[in-house]
């Protein structure tokens, strides 16, 4: 059996900015995205904004017409970065097995630290505790015998604290939980589980798992595994790179998009980024997916096939217009767009050419693609773009996103 950590910086953008202002200290405080670019939301907030009711993920309107006095700052993600990797190195202290799961929270396996540590709850503390001596920071650690249950520990006891949910009594501790309590029950998992009157986790342990397979598919049995204690994963240290299953980057436009036109140029400059990052990690697209938020907040998603594995953004960026035009119904003008590449193929396998596809084309763009990426390398990413994307939209810069395989951690 195990001995896992799970840590988990408090309020970890919220934190930073009180600890490098102290005129925050005390005060309702939330990090907010750009409103200018569309992306006003709270990203984080303190414990004295979550008093008001204050959500992340929440409009900045909304968080102001709860608390009027809220404080709101911008965000300074290097700044995150540095401490993150500042945070990290600590806790390699105590093991070398380290996995980290976003900025702000990581999974220690433990098991092999004993001898020289002590046991796996006072090495939590000794690891709680140097972390808010150096960097002034508080981390919540949950400490079990899975990774599942060690991170289900860390959020029940905030700030500054430690909770041990060993294999002898963690069904008490944890079964009368709601059941959204635990990773990988979001809102649409919630609703679902609820038409089966499942509220608690503990109503969870004990449904049939074929009936939540039918229900959920693959995802049900993780669940019901998860919830019995009998998730096997394991902690990878920070050298271990999973299987990639897809590869995207979306967008929340300055303004509302009203035409085809529009979309295209956004679809362009968002396949520019996808497609680099299929060169570097040596995959081709086998089928696209586009996602669209219109100015409602309604999210729609489709995808599709590709006649011929691609990875030329000119292309694939095609792909997902012409599958755009298909499905979308102009009823609403759009906010924010997305596009991902999928049923990805290693590019060192031989593609059958087909009859829908000018292969030839596509061959010269994928060059011109490496051309790009190797300009870019040396002299900047702004120093090569296709002329569409000259004049027109902004998009604001958000990362590509690399959707891997993680035993239902994504």
């Amino acid at each position: 059996m195990k001995d896992i950590l799970h840590c988990d910086l408090n309020n970890f953008y919220a934190s930073v900015e009180c600890r490098d202002d102290p005129s925050l200290i005390g005060k309702p405080v939330a990090v907010c995205g750009s409103q200018e670019a569309r992306a006003g939301i709270v990203l984080a907030k303190n414990y004295e904004a979550r008093a008001f009711g204050i959500k992340t993920g929440d409009k900045i309107f909304e968080a102001r017409q709860k608390c009027p006095d809220i404080v709101i700052v911008p965000p300074h993600m290097e700044k995150y970065s540095a401490i993150s990797k500042q945070v990290r190195a600590i806790y390699r202290r105590w093991t070398d097995l380290v996995e980290p799961f976003g900025m702000d929270e990581c999974w220690l396996d433990v098991t092999g630290s004993h001898y020289l540590f002590g046991s796996s709850e006072e090495i939590a503390n000794n690891i709680r505790e140097t972390v808010k001596a150096e960097t002034g920071l508080t981390i919540s650690v949950g400490v079990s015998f899975t990774k599942v249950l060690a991170k289900l520990g860390s959020d029940m006891k905030k700030p500054d604290a430690v909770t041990v949910l060993p294999a002898e009594s963690f069904r008490e501790k944890i079964y009368p939980l709601a059941v959204n309590e635990i990773i990988g029950v979001g809102p649409a998992t919630f609703k679902r589980l609820q038409k089966l009157r499942i509220h608690t986790l503990g109503d969870l342990a004990k449904t049939d798992p074929d009936a939540l397979v039918r229900l959920l598919g693959k995802s049900g049995i993780w669940l019901w595994r998860a919830v019995n204690g009998y998730d096997d994963a394991e902690v990878h240290d920070q050298d271990y790179k999973r299987e990639i299953k897809s590869i995207g980057s979306s967008t929340t436009l300055p303004r509302d998009l009203y035409t085809d036109a529009e979309v295209w140029r956004t679809l362009l400059g968002l396949s520019e980024e996808v497609t680099r990052q299929l060169r570097r990690e040596g995959f081709c697209a086998g089928g696209v997916t586009v996602s669209v938020k219109t100015n409602d907040l309604s999210y729609r998603e489709y995808q599709t096939v590709l006649s011929v594995p691609m990875r030329s953004a000119q292309s694939f960026a095609r792909a997902g217009f012409e599958l755009f035009k298909a499905r979308f119904d102009w009823r609403l003008p759009i906010r924010a767009v997305g596009i991902r590449a999928i049923y990805l193929y290693p590019d060192s396998l031989a593609r059958q050419d087909s009859f829908f596809c000018d292969c030839r084309r596509l061959e010269r763009e994928e060059k011109l693609g490496e051309v790009s990426d190797s300009l870019r390398e040396r002299f900047g990413r702004d120093i090569i773009f296709p002329a569409r994307l000259k004049n027109g939209l902004e998009l604001t810069r958000e990362k590509v996103n690399i959707f891997q395989s993680s035993h239902g951690y994504s």
